[in-house]
């Protein structure tokens, strides 16, 4: 017997459904009367009229497949609806977009023509099918909640790049984006619209009005009296803009939202319906009426115990019903108006899923009865619908519709044989199932019943200085702790519900890591495994194809939801094998990262490519790993990278651009467009149509792709090992201890979460973060308004009204923020959420040190294991408070101090080469010492590696990222230099709060410790620090030479007649020249307090050039800043944006920190040699120093005296920040160096022009030169010898400097 209805030449099982008659009068077990009664039972006649047993016709397996043709043809007549006409409606019956004429711009357009994505600026389609009579329905679901306008239009309607639906005559349309209707002009109109919305458009077209729906609720008529009559016909249409995505239902599905009177564009197949509920009828009554034998009588059955038992009467009926119901089944409408709502049924009653066990003797019955590909086409399309229904219902206060959904997918997959087809053709190929683990946060807090889960709202009102929200609750009030507690308990009430629709996520999860189930071929959890990788490589490797990129909030949910199912599975696995790790010390070996059994795509190594660490650590593969490499695979990955380079180099050159950006696109599912079926394999072009062919054959994608594994071929064995065979865990060091850690497939799981959180959690975690700011903003912004209301004298009743509206619209955002933010909380940033990152963070830490200890083979580990350890330290710290604290984990101090050993050690790590990840470190540990908790870490970590870390900071500066280095070593001092007790500036404290999380807005918490180490090792190694010192000061004049150049030109532009605006990427770089400058003077300044001797011990041989540099800088600083009516002066007086931090507070307290430590705090010899060298220095101006207590210099003849109100600078105005001691040691200094310039001027003798130096004409000669008696200061020799050993005058190479003696004259 053949199928029927199904299209196709299949053919179909036999199952001998009509029988030769017999003599015998017992068909099976059931005699022929008891048969006849039952068969009438389960096929009663259409009328449902129960006739008598005489009058009814006997019915016997001979005559049934007749009788069930001739039921399933009464009042079918010719009502199929595919092929009906209807007036009102030109154009062919099954209704798609019109991707062959009907749009403009680039497109991308799904397999079934009803998804769309825009690709261009705003794109516009329409459908192939029009209306001009009657009234219509068509639904638009909403994947992305960007700019798009929905409506109708005519054929007439010419749309481009800028003008769309809605934009000409005779088109109209909705935007929910900008929540507006467009007809040429535009009004206000409906609501906003959100991802996972249905918006329905109705257009009546015997009044002539046109009406909008969102998620079915009537938006109002948005036009009346639209154009009408002969030649004026509507088709569905949609303009969208870049990524902007949705799918369209014109009737192919049923109308999720169907209206009275309105009907969908294409007809829905009545025939088949009637016919498919008719037979589903039948199998419910085989369901609930079994046969006695023994009684010979019909009995009621429980339908909830029902089981087939082996009955043959009831089999082979059961196979007469499949025989019509199968080919239907095929169907997607029938499949998710039919099957779909008869499998809820079966669930609705509550409990548990195990407690519904007529689901999995349906799906046995299915695989028994129909044929495979009609099984196959069923289940795919009953979980399309079951993903397109989880993801598009609306949120209601206790998450039914959600719940209700992810009940039948788990009942589908507990199927073993259902579950592994799925995994294997469709749950990662054909659908984007990670959609089931996304719980979809309400934009409209109303209509998700959040108002009565959370009645009361709260917000924070208590903040400090910097405008952040203060921890401390004892400032609350009675009312505000009442309303912040009624808060919490309705937080509490929304995180139950919630958990309960991410405990039936994670048990689906659990069943597709399901490693039991082997029977008929491999375990789920290996297919799961080979999809799973599939999905992250294409993830990793389309970063710029958003249609095959998961979405981040996708991502986050499917992480942790992972991560249950994952120590689920893990510590099962522990209570089977107690010697095996518990999750809580899991970790990934890092055999996994070099044997090869692991495919990490071309993701960049610690110690970079793969193919050049094969060939450079070769030897240590096979000595440390006992993994040999073959020569000729060497060869071959040369030549495969080399072939790669030159195929993507042609292919670039001869495809399109723009079909270049969809390569990736149109071999997978996308992820922007359609609800499931995602292949976005046309591509429409107004400019290019060639390029709307089929889809492209796999074996012309397989040359694009990059060179992969064979992922799909790997079987349990190539896993999980056997014996002679380790699996995964081939090759291990013999660092690696011998205790088995887990099976070898969770650790893949493992490490592919990794990846995962690298890939998008991270980002999209601070993103969210967004909505607490916006909290704080507007609390912020209410608590103001409020202040002002209260000051409002009485008699300004205009003002006080205009304050009043505003709090109202604050306090009205802050109620919906609120619960939004209640919302975020409970799904992005609960306690336990933080509990996975945290475990993550554990897991990444204990792999990067058990990695480090193989030595070399530590360069084979991935990049991403680093930026995770690092990042989600970061989220912990910035995005998971003030909700959740990270001191309150399980052993975070000891996290803390594992963390900082990784960064002080790895930061300069020579196995690391990437720049990028070396740079990462560098700043995360300048980061980490900028908080007190995370310091103190630090200093806990064995004093070898701090040593060794402060020995790499000291190395010279040059070829490495210096700013990042100094800083941390800026931040080691902070707090003991000279006024350096600041947080934010002086100047910069009735400015606009900033945020009080930045690293360098933390109060000062210097290292004794570190310092100690610091000055311990500049002491004892003499050649480290002058090359140290050395290129402190080069960066330093650098630094400050490059300030004063762009402040010249910044004072230039300011001082031009037509005001031009200084460029803001100037302005930015100029500051940082600025902060650079001071930040390398603080170092001094540490370097000065800490190893004097460096400088003033001048039996080190580069001490008296060292002190010369420092106080020819700090005089060159010193007369820049201090100089009246300078250049500085103007520019700091212009208060420029983004020159907010140009102050002369923080240059010159830390120029005088350095001189107050050299004249003042040291020794007699060594303020004396300090003095000399100062003085010495031609550019020395006393007055320089007078500036800093505020004297002014006396007025010379003829000049203006300055303004009686203008505030000179000087440091005794800070008493804030500067102590009374400070102070007299700067009283004291300038005390010293007035006197001391006197004696020098007094005791001079004038030098002749012949004996001053002929390079500086500032100094005697002082130094001869060997062998060519040149002669020079010592000062310009000396620093001349640091970068050149030739002559100044005649180019010889000097051996030697000689003291040189002016020989005395007769």
């Amino acid at each position: 017997m053949t199928s029927r209805g199904a299209g196709t030449s299949f053919s179909r099982k036999n199952y001998r459904l009509s029988t030769e008659p017999e003599k015998p009068k017992v068909a099976g077990i059931a005699n022929t009367k008891l048969l006849n009664d039952y068969l009438h039972r389960i096929f009663p006649s259409a009328d449902g009229i129960q006739l008598t047993a005489a009058h009814r016709k006997h019915l016997s397996f001979q005559n049934l497949q007749e009788h069930i043709e001739r039921l399933l043809a009464e009042n079918a007549g010719s009502e199929d609806g595919q092929d009906q006409v209807v007036e009102g409606r030109l154009g062919p019956s099954p209704v798609v977009l019109d991707h062959t004429s009907g749009f403009e711009g680039l497109l991308l357009v799904d397999d079934d023509l009803l998804g769309v994505i825009g690709h261009s600026n705003f794109g516009s389609i329409r459908a192939t099918t029009c209306v001009y009579k009657g009234k219509w329905i068509y639904e638009v679901l909403i994947s992305s909640q960007g700019l798009m306008q929905i409506g109708w239009c005519t054929l007439n309607c010419r749309f481009n790049q800028e003008e769309g639906v809605g934009d000409t005559p005779d088109s109209y349309a909705y935007d929910g984006n900008r929540v507006r209707k467009w007809n040429v002009t535009t009004t206000n109109y409906g609501k906003s619209w959100a991802a996972g919305d249905i918006v329905s458009c109705l257009i009546d077209l015997d009044e002539g009005s046109i009406s909008f729906c969102l998620n079915g609720v009537s938006l109002g008529t948005a036009f009346e009296n639209i154009s009408r009559g002969s030649g004026m016909a509507y088709f569905p249409a949609i303009s969208l803009s870049f990524k902007e995505s949705v799918a369209f239902n014109f009737g192919s599905r049923p109308l999720r939202y169907p209206v009275d009177g309105y009907q969908p564009l294409q007809n829905k197949p009545v025939a088949d319906l009637m016919k498919a509920q008719k037979l589903l009828g039948y199998l419910k009554n085989v369901i609930h009426i079994g046969i006695d034998v023994s009684e010979g009588k019909l009995v009621e059955r429980d339908s909830a115990t029902w089981q087939l038992q082996g009955e043959p009467t009831v089999l082979i009926t059961l196979a007469h019903i499949f025989n019509n119901f199968s080919p239907l089944m095929c169907k997607v409408y029938l499949v998710e108006d039919v099957l779909m709502n008869f499998l809820l049924g079966i669930l609705e009653g509550g409990g548990s899923v195990e407690a519904h066990p007529l689901i999995q003797q349906l799906l046995d019955l299915m695989w028994l009865l129909m044929e495979d590909y009609e099984v196959h086409e069923c289940l795919k399309q009953l979980l399309m619908s079951l993903l397109r229904a989880y993801r598009f219902s609306p949120i209601v206060p206790d998450l039914s519709l959600q719940i209700h959904y992810l009940r039948l997918t788990i009942a589908v997959l507990k199927h073993e044989k259902s579950r592994k087809y799925l995994l294997q053709n469709v749950l990662f190929d054909v659908l984007r199932s990670v959609v089931f683990f996304y719980i979809k946060s309400p934009l409209r807090v109303e209509e998700a019943g959040l108002q009565e889960l959370i009645p009361t709202t709260w917000w924070p009102n208590n903040f400090n200085k910097e405008g952040k929200e203060s921890r401390e609750i004892k400032d609350e009030t009675a009312e505000e702790r009442l309303r912040r507690r009624a808060y919490e308990r309705g937080c509490q009430r929304l995180k139950k519900r919630i958990e309960v629709v991410e405990e039936l996520q994670v048990q689906i999860l659990k069943l597709l890591l399901n490693n039991k189930d082997r029977g008929g071929g491999g375990a789920s959890r290996y297919i799961f495994l080979n999809k799973f990788r599939k999905f992250l490589q294409e993830n990793a490797s389309n970063r710029g194809n958003l249609t095959v990129l998961c979405p981040p909030e996708y991502m986050v949910c499917f992480l942790h939801r992972l991560i249950s199912a994952l120590r689920y599975y893990w510590d099962e696995h522990k209570m089977k094998s107690p010697s095996a790790l518990s999750s809580e010390d899991a970790y990934v070996p890092p055999q996994l990262f070099y044997n090869g059994k692991v495919d990490y795509f071309d993701l960049q190594r610690l110690g970079g490519l793969l193919s050049h660490l094969k060939k450079t650590l070769k030897d240590d593969l096979a000595s440390k790993a006992n993994i040999l490499i073959d020569p000729a695979e060497l060869q071959a990955v040369t030549m495969d990278d080399l072939d790669e380079d030159e195929e993507s180099a042609v292919s670039t050159s001869q495809r399109p651009a723009a079909a270049m950006a969809i390569g990736g696109a149109l071999a997978r599912p996308s992820w922007l467009s359609s609800p499931t079926l995602g292949r976005a394999n046309r591509f429409l072009s107004t400019a290019a149509v060639s390029l709307m062919n089929p889809r492209r054959s796999p074996g012309t994608m397989e040359k694009v792709k990059v060179r992969t594994l064979n992922m799909e071929q790997r079987t349990e064995e190539d896993i999980e090992g056997s014996k002679g065979n380790e699996g995964l865990l081939l090759g291990k060091p013999a660092e690696e201890p011998e205790q088995p850690i887990t099976e070898n497939s969770l650790l893949e799981v493992l490490d592919g979460i990794v990846m995962m959180y690298n890939l998008s959690v991270h980002q999209q975690l601070g993103k969210m973060v967004g909505v607490s700011d916006d909290v704080n903003e507007y609390a912020l912004a209410l608590k103001d308004t409020e202040e002002k209301i209260s000051r409002c004298p009485k008699r300004r009743r205009d003002i006080y009204e205009e304050l009043v509206k505003s709090r109202k619209v604050f306090s009205d955002k802050l109620n919906h923020l609120s619960r939004r933010l209640a919302w975020i909380n409970v799904t992005i940033y609960s306690k336990e959420k933080m509990q996975d990152i945290y475990w993550l963070l554990r897991v990444c830490i204990r792999t990067i040190e058990h990695g480090d200890r193989i030595g070399s083979l530590f360069a084979f580990m991935p990049e991403f294991y680093l930026s995770v350890v690092m990042n989600s330290y970061s989220a912990l710290k910035n995005y998971f408070s003030p909700v959740n604290s990270m001191e309150e984990l399980p052993g975070y101090e000891e996290t803390l101090t594992h963390l900082a050993a990784i960064l002080a050690k790895h930061f300069a790590d020579s196995r690391i080469v990437g720049t990028d990840i070396r740079d990462s470190l560098m700043q995360a540990l300048a980061s980490y010492v900028c908080y007190p908790h995370s310091l103190r870490a630090v200093e806990r970590i064995p004093e070898e590696q701090r040593i060794s870390m402060m020995k790499n900071l000291l190395a010279p500066y040059e070829q490495r990222p210096w700013a990042q280095t100094n800083w941390i070593l800026v931040r080691l001092w902070r707090g003991c230099g000279f006024g350096y007790r600041y947080t934010r500036l002086p100047h910069l404290l009735k400015t606009k709060p900033e945020d009080a999380n930045l690293p360098s807005l933390q109060k000062p918490c210097p290292s004794t410790l570190l310092q100690r180490h610091m000055a311990d090792l500049l002491r004892s190694d003499r050649e480290m620090a002058p090359s140290f010192l050395n290129s402190v000061l080069n960066q330093l004049n650098w630094a400050f030479s490059e300030f004063i150049g762009m402040i010249q030109e910044i004072q230039q532009a300011a001082e031009r007649l037509e005001r031009n605006f200084v460029d803001s990427r100037q302005l930015k770089v100029c500051a940082t020249c600025f902060d650079l400058s001071v930040s390398l003077l603080r170092v001094l300044e540490m370097t000065v307090t800490l190893a004097p001797e460096i400088f003033l011990d001048w039996t080190r041989s580069s001490s008296e050039l060292l002190l010369r540099r420092l106080a020819q800088l700090l005089n060159q600083v010193l007369n820049r800043v201090t100089a009246e009516r300078n250049l500085f002066d103007r520019v700091v007086n212009l208060r420029l944006p983004g020159l907010e931090s140009v102050d002369h507070y923080p240059i010159l307290v830390a120029v005088t920190g350095i001189l107050v430590r050299l004249l003042v705090d040291t020794d007699f010899q060594g303020a004396e040699r300090a003095t000399a060298v100062l003085l010495a220095d031609p550019c020395f101006q006393l007055r320089s120093i007078q500036y800093l207590l505020g004297h002014t210099e006396p007025l010379v003849l003829g000049m203006a005296s300055p303004s009686a109100d203008k505030k000179h600078f000087s440091l005794q105005s800070y008493t804030d920040y500067i102590s009374q001691e400070e102070l007299a040691k700067v009283e004291q200094m300038l005390g010293h160096l007035s006197e001391e310039s006197k004696q020098a001027a007094a005791s001079t003798l004038p030098t002749s022009e012949e004996d001053l130096c002929p390079i500086c004409y500032a100094h005697p000669i002082s130094a001869v030169f060997k062998p060519c008696s040149h002669k020079s200061c010592k000062a310009c020799i000396n620093q001349h010898l640091m970068n050149n050993k030739d002559c100044f005058f005649c180019k010889a190479t000097i051996t030697g400097v000689d003291d040189y003696i002016k020989p005395a004259t007769s």
